[in-house]
């Protein structure tokens, strides 16, 4: 043979002799990480079942208010008189005594808590026997104007309230109670 022949054999024998490789990828690591971390079928059953099931839903006390719901209060009344509750109010700055004579609500002064329905009530309670003592007293001084009245009543209790209660003063402003 030639050498022309052997080349051309070769040529024509080249392309089956020599065939692109196969490449076989093994995902190892993923079987490895299977036998180890398990099965997921528990976890995936226990997150299926509490889905399905309906759980309550944490609620700020405010948000229970707007609802309507009145939790019960941080600080049992029990053994407390309508004064000492008042002062409580007026010192934590829920409530504040008004330059007019009456009790305010001032709910975003306050310091602790919150305003409940009952304080609220009894807020109504303490102005509405307030109105009916100073017309008492106008019974009994008829010459003297209620303003006058209201404001000597004023000044006198002003001297009561609680040491750093809230307390409107002559311009409006809000402050606590020196002592």
């Amino acid at each position: 043979m030639t050498r022309r022949g052997l080349l051309l054999m070769a040529a024509l024998a080249a392309p089956g002799c020599i065939s692109a490789p196969e490449i076989v990828m093994v995902d190892r690591a993923t079987a490895l990480e299977e036998q180890a971390a398990g099965s997921y079928k528990d976890v995936e059953q226990r997150l299926a079942r509490a889905g399905m099931n309906p759980t309550p839903v944490p609620l700020t006390p405010n948000q229970l208010e707007d609802l309507g719901i009145q939790p019960p209060p941080l600080v049992e009344n029990l053994g407390k008189t309508q004064a000492d509750r008042v002062d409580d109010l007026v010192r934590r700055h829920c409530v504040g005594e008004g330059k007019d004579g009456l009790l305010v609500v001032t709910r975003k002064q306050c310091t602790a808590g919150r305003v409940s329905a009952d304080d609220a009530s009894m807020v109504e309670r303490v102005n509405r026997a307030r109105r009916q003592l100073w017309q008492w007293m106008r019974t009994v001084r008829p010459g003297v104007p209620e303003e006058t009245l209201r404001q000597n009543w004023q000044q006198a209790h002003a001297e009561g309230v609680v040491c750093g209660g809230w307390v409107e003063a002559a311009d409006g402003t809000w402050g606590e109670k020196k002592c």
